[in-house]
């Protein structure tokens, strides 16, 4: 009997985020006829280098460069309509169609200037009592998601309805400004040019908060749509759906390190709840990896390295490999291929297969270290613990490889690449259970090697 319907791949990133699933997303959408993006907001960013020219996104999936692919921002999405219309602006100044093919849940919680604002005040107050800071964004995802688990956020859909948008904005002004003034001390505070037109004398000012939506309101209602009945009709109608995660799984607010994690599952189960779809449709889990690690904010690291001293790997990895946040600028710690953590991610998102990302960054380094596992209060472990305090006190277990020194930029053959390449690969492999089907070569589009797609995996 011939299928009818579409085959859909989820695509999740394994370490701390900023893997380059951006690129793998983009190249993989040759196959596919909708990219959906299903958690996080715009403390994400993806870059996509296409024909040389780069091109940073933070909301809307990497699949709108392709022309002619369906985009949709799933219901697990916080989503900041200033945000959304910026990014927009910028790609259709690029020449790219964006409105009529982005579709957006109404059922998406908002993040607005208020939520921003307890972010940046809580994150403060939190330096000024001595306590170790969370390293969030600063952008309002944490505060909106607390907003939608505690059944009080204003969403997508509540745009169409001015009134009863601003009986919800009044309500949820009343607790955040007796929290900001009586408990954050917000008067006391300095906030960002962009924040400072809401408040006054730290208080959030309601006129500016609603005017401001009902403006962006007209340009975001026609974009809004139920996106989990057109995901299934296209399923049904054979389309291919791409699944794009944000951040990575080390990040996850369930299965990361937390509290320093983002506030959404960044795992590949939350596809289905995050965009509306059964867990059945999701027949690929692809997961990303560098071919070492970074991250970016606070938090443990067992394999991290020097990343500040020339001369060193981690001074290598971290200037060859360009390791600064795509949505924040901030510089990435970097460390080496962490395969105990990677067995963690496996774990918990089923991983079909891998791809390695930034092969090309190890090129001139003349051995290479590889963790297989860690010592932890006297006793071997293999995976990657569970609470942060214990990864803190994880001294991790190398193995050594030898490095190479010829080029592996642009390749796109397997065998093309110098042995010693294809050894450290096969070792990744073998260390972490999960095959390699894609190795990135470069930020290129173009110059990835593919063993397994996996669209007719």
């Amino acid at each position: 009997m011939t299928r009818t319907n579409g085959r859909n791949v989820v695509v999740v990133g394994t370490q701390w985020g900023d893997e380059g699933k951006g690129k793998l997303v983009d190249w993989l959408t040759e196959s596919a006829q909708g990219v959906v993006r299903f958690q996080g907001g715009h403390n994400a960013g993806h870059t996509l280098v296409i024909n040389g020219v780069k091109t940073a996104l933070h909301l809307i999936p990497s699949g709108i460069m392709r022309p002619g692919v369906k985009c949709y921002i799933g219901n697990g999405v916080v989503l900041s309509p200033t945000k959304l219309l910026e990014e927009i602006e910028g790609l259709e100044k690029a020449g790219v169609q964006v409105r009529d093919r982005l579709r957006i849940s109404e059922a998406c919680p908002l993040i607005l200037p208020l939520h921003a604002v307890l972010d940046v005040a809580r994150e403060a107050a939190r330096e000024q009592h001595g306590s170790e800071k969370i390293g969030t964004t600063g952008r309002g995802i944490g505060p909106a998601y607390e907003d939608k688990i505690a059944r009080r956020a204003l969403r997508a859909q509540d745009l169409k309805h001015p009134q009863r948008f601003a009986a919800k904005l009044r309500e949820l002004l009343d607790l955040y400004n007796y929290v900001l003034l009586g408990y954050l001390g917000s008067a006391k505070l300095q906030f960002s040019d962009t924040l400072t037109p809401y408040l006054k004398q730290g208080e959030l000012q309601f006129d500016a908060i609603y005017d401001e939506a009902m403006r962006q309101a007209e340009a975001v209602v026609p974009m809004l749509a139920d996106v989990s009945r057109e995901l299934n009709e296209a399923h049904r109608n054979g389309a291919n759906l791409l699944f794009e995660g944000a951040q990575g799984t080390l990040l996850d607010v369930d299965h990361g390190t937390y509290p320093y994690v983002t506030s959404s599952n960044c795992v590949a189960g939350n596809a289905a709840a995050g965009s509306g779809v059964g867990p059945g449709m999701l027949h690929y889990i692809l997961g990303i990896t560098k071919a070492y690690c970074t991250r970016v904010g606070g938090g443990p690291f067992p394999t991290e390295l020097d990343w500040e001293t020339p001369g060193t790997p981690g001074y290598h990895m971290s200037t060859v490999g360009a390791e600064k946040g795509v949505t924040t600028g901030r510089s990435r710690r970097c460390g080496w291929f962490d395969a105990a953590l990677l067995k963690r991610s496996a774990q918990v998102n089923g991983l079909s297969g891998l791809c390695i990302t930034k092969l090309d960054v190890l090129d001139g380094l003349d051995e290479l270290q590889l963790c297989v596992g860690y010592e932890l209060d006297g006793e071997r472990v293999d995976i990657l613990p569970l609470g942060a305090d214990d990864i803190a006190r994880c001294q991790p277990i190398y193995e050594t490889l030898e490095g190479w020194s010829e080029s592996t930029v642009g390749v796109t053959d397997y065998a093309r690449l110098p042995v010693n390449a294809r050894l450290y690969l096969q070792r990744i492999e073998h260390a972490t259970g999960v095959p390699i089907h894609l190795i990135s070569t470069s930020p290129d589009r173009d110059h990835t090697i593919m063993m397994r797609h996996p669209f007719l995996a």
